[in-house]
């Protein structure tokens, strides 16, 4: 290690461990929010843009999130994994290690979305199928996805650099990456779906194209030698027995994200059974819901790479802090953004799509979800403090409540019951079931939680 990259790294090490919780988290939630928000817009673009060509094309863009949801499930199992292991690993001033999570993490990303391109063209229909479309919704879903799988490595890989750069603590180089990204996609689809009239092609190959943009950026600060953390060949080959552990710790992302395709599925199925204006309004409403919950997720993976380094350093006062100060503003902002979104519902359906139909279950399906906000930041904290520290039993559990163990069921009893409001209902039952359920996790692992310096009541140092 050359002497700037030490001082460097000292350096880092006391802005980490020594900097008041509250300005650091702040300081890096701003710019993972703005990430997050940049990742909503790649979608909400596509959704808006698309409106104008149906009913049937907007649903479609519904159906490939649940391929989305796949792509990013798989980056986030190595992302989150490799990450919180650096995190940990610099807080031990490791960074020989730190360096060989990174870059199996990576190696593996690009390797599994290679993967997923073959099988995805190979079975194109019967995934659009499965994904949840109905034939009039199937020609659109099929052209859009295709440029969605051709750009899957790079997807993959971007969902892994960002949360590496984050972990660091270089949240500002993920946010510049990531908004690039989502800003190129707003102008692409502007150009190609209205300007050169390509329909929804234009829509998949702007998106494909912004993130091949996006992972350059992503990647050019690992060239620079700007991290800590290296990437090489040979950090992979030695890495090789780092794999289990890094697949270990994103388990509990791969079950989030993954579970959150399944239920897309699930919910595409069950609101086709009313039409396409169901379909299409459901897709609205996840579309504006994940906008505002990504400044939750924003806040929260600003406290990650906080919780993931103090635990590696022992500092376990700075972990609490951490948490409590990262529940109550979340759910002051979330509280904030939910009661503006409840009174203008209506007009926020009406922004991607005009028909009378979708507004008027979009709107109620709206408000009824814009509820859950207010359950949703105690479950998410938990669930990201626990990945964090390595806690990946306890964090695996949570990740599968809210679009898993809790949703699926009650996705499919309660439009039985009720018809189409039990669809429109069940994602904010489901969240405060998980809320209620994440509580106890939370008391359970304070009381534990050791004085500053002791040894690690779990986890991995």
């Amino acid at each position: 290690m050359t002497q700037h990259t030490a001082e460097s790294s000292a350096a880092q090490y006391r802005r980490m461990t020594e900097t008041p919780v509250s300005r650091l988290i702040l300081k890096l939630s701003v710019p993972t929010t703005v990430s997050m928000l940049a990742t909503s817009i790649y979608n909400m673009a596509d959704t808006y843009f698309v409106g104008d060509l149906g009913t049937s094309a907007s649903g479609a863009v519904g159906v490939v999130f649940g391929l989305m949801a796949i792509l990013q499930a798989v980056g986030f199992l190595f992302g989150h994994g490799a990450g919180s292991i650096l995190a940990r690993r610099l807080g031990g001033r490791d960074v020989e290690s730190a360096s060989r999570a990174a870059s199996t993490g990576l190696c593996w990303s690009l390797l599994s979305g290679l993967a997923i391109t073959a099988l995805g063209l190979l079975f194109l229909t019967p995934l659009m199928r499965l994904l949840g479309s109905t034939e009039t919704i199937l020609p659109y879903a099929r052209t859009y996805s295709v440029y969605i799988l051709c750009a899957a490595p790079v997807m993959m890989g971007s969902f892994v650099l960002n949360n590496i750069l984050r972990y660091e603590g270089h949240a500002l180089f993920s946010m510049i990456g990531m908004t690039t990204g989502g800003v190129l996609n707003i102008f692409g689809d502007w150009l190609l779906v209205r300007g050169l009239h390509m329909g929804i092609a234009g829509a998949g190959l702007s998106t494909a194209v912004s993130q091949c943009i996006g992972f350059c950026i992503l990647l050019s600060p690992f060239l620079r030698g700007r991290t800590q953390s290296r990437l090489s060949l040979r950090a992979v080959r030695e890495g090789v027995r780092t794999l289990p552990e890094v697949c270990a710790t994103g388990l509990p992302s791969l079950m989030r994200q993954g579970l959150t395709s399944v239920s897309t599925m699930v919910l595409n199925g069950q609101a086709g059974v009313y039409g396409d204006a169901a379909v299409s309004a459901m897709t609205i409403v996840a579309r504006i819901c994940f906008f505002v919950f990504a400044v939750g997720i924003g806040i929260g993976q600003g406290f990650q790479p906080v919780s993931s380094f103090n635990y590696g350093a022992k500092k376990y006062s700075r972990v609490r802090r951490g948490f409590w100060f990262t529940l109550g503003v979340s759910e002051c902002l979330l509280g904030a953004l939910a009661v503006i979104g409840m009174l203008l519902s209506s007009h926020l359906i009406g922004v991607f799509r005009d028909d009378p139909a979708v507004i008027e279950i979009g709107t109620f399906a709206l408000r009824v979800q814009l509820v859950a906000l207010f359950f949703q930041p105690l479950a998410l904290c938990a669930n990201m403090m626990f990945q964090s520290i390595g806690a990946n039993r306890q964090a695996t559990f949570l990740s599968i409540l809210r679009s898993g163990l809790y949703f699926i069921p009650l996705i499919v009893l309660l439009p039985q019951v009720i018809g189409l409001t039990g669809v429109q209902i069940a994602q904010t039952i489901s969240d405060v079931l998980t809320c209620l359920t994440a509580a106890p996790f939370v008391i359970w692992f304070f009381r534990r939680l050791p004085a500053d310096g002791a040894a690690p009541v779990i986890g991995r140092h």
